[in-house]
């Protein structure tokens, strides 16, 4: 599997990632051994997961994803894999987070020993911010609103908290997930000017019902060398196509109704109709073409699967071989031109 360069650090990681939230809650830790050793066969190198992990979120099950993850890692042969993890950001109710969780010096210290426990390392290849310590408007919310913001941690103190656990080894390179372009842009700023450890990449969403990044990120992550890791590719399986077959298909849509709101808008159905129509006429699923779009892009680094099954698994690893051709591409322009961004 090919490899790309993550950003500005030095490491190497595959054009796939293997997202893990479903481990401890859809799966089995037999289950998440197994999904962990055929992504690896299949020439994986890179896993990410997060202390808030399995979703849904649940004091009862928070932190058994990377103890799945970790007792996995243990037999493996560590510095042959990137392992990346998150620090859960300001409470979106979730207070059985360190009392509520936020993203000050003291949270990171003890967020970053949590999981570096529960994975059984001493260290993570590249540490994220799950989301902004700051009120961003982010998970089916476009609109930025000056009255919805309060007192957050400053940048600067959360960057000389992360700095520092590079300095002891405890972390390799720092990342952010759920960012915009003006975060991004201030986390490099402060580095730079009092030479802190830079961002290396950004974890946001990005799939054909949602090419928001393609705006202002893309361009700010250029300048600032920051590579693009896209997490639901497959738009929480709508793009899987199985939900246009039966909307009642096992699935974290049916069994999770409340994370799929930014799916129940306007024009998704009519978009995933004609994505599908595009799929079906090239001779490909609509998996096939939704994973080898992302992958497509110039920005794109890696690009974070995840499945409840070895089939869906297994069909997710091997579009690595599938190439959209010019006209297939310009076929989803096209459709995207006329649905643009219906699930952001």
């Amino acid at each position: 599997m090919k490899k790309n360069q993550l950003g500005s650090s030095d490491l190497e990681v595959s054009e796939i990632c293997l997202g893990t939230m479903t481990f401890g809650e859809q799966n089995t830790e037999s289950d998440a051994h197994t999904q962990l050793d055929m992504a690896i066969d299949y020439g994986v190198n890179f896993i990410d997961t997060a202390e808030m992990y399995p979703v849904a979120p649940r004091a009862e099950t928070q932190g058994r994803t990377e103890s799945y993850v970790g007792s996995w890692l243990k037999d493996q042969a560590r510095d042959k894999l990137i392992v990346a993890t998150k620090i859960t950001g300001p409470s979106r109710g979730f207070e059985w987070i360190r009392g509520g969780p936020s993203v000050t010096k003291a949270h990171i210290n003890q967020a970053i020993e949590g999981s570096l426990k529960r994975l059984q390392t001493d260290y993570v290849d590249l540490y994220q911010i799950h989301w902004p310590d700051r009120y961003v408007p982010m998970f089916g919310s476009t609109s930025y609103d000056s009255k919805n913001e309060h007192n957050t941690t400053p940048i600067m103190a959360q960057l000389e908290a992360l700095s520092a656990l590079v300095d002891a080894g405890k972390v390799r390179y720092i990342g952010l997930s759920n960012e915009t372009p003006w975060g991004v842009s201030e986390f490099n700023r402060c580095a730079k000017e009092v030479g802190l450890s830079q961002v290396v990449s950004i974890q946001n969403a990005y799939h054909l019902l949602n090419r928001t990044f393609e705006a202002g990120l893309a361009e700010t992550c250029r300048h600032e060398d920051v590579g693009l890791l896209a997490y639901s590719p497959l738009a929480f399986g709508h793009l899987s196509g199985k939900y246009l077959k039966n909307p009642q298909a096992k699935g974290r849509v049916t069994q999770f109704p409340q994370f799929t709101q930014r799916y129940s808008k306007i024009n998704v159905p009519e978009a995933l109709h004609a994505y599908a129509l595009i799929a079906e006429h090239a001779g490909l699923t609509l998996t096939q073409l939704a994973l080898a779009f992302v992958r497509s892009r110039w920005f794109t680094t890696s690009t974070i699967i995840g499945a409840t099954s070895l089939e869906q698994l297994k069909e997710n690893l091997g579009t690595v071989h599938v190439a959209l051709s010019d006209d297939v591409l310009n076929q989803i322009e096209q459709v995207h031109q006329q649905y643009p961004n219906p699930a952001p």
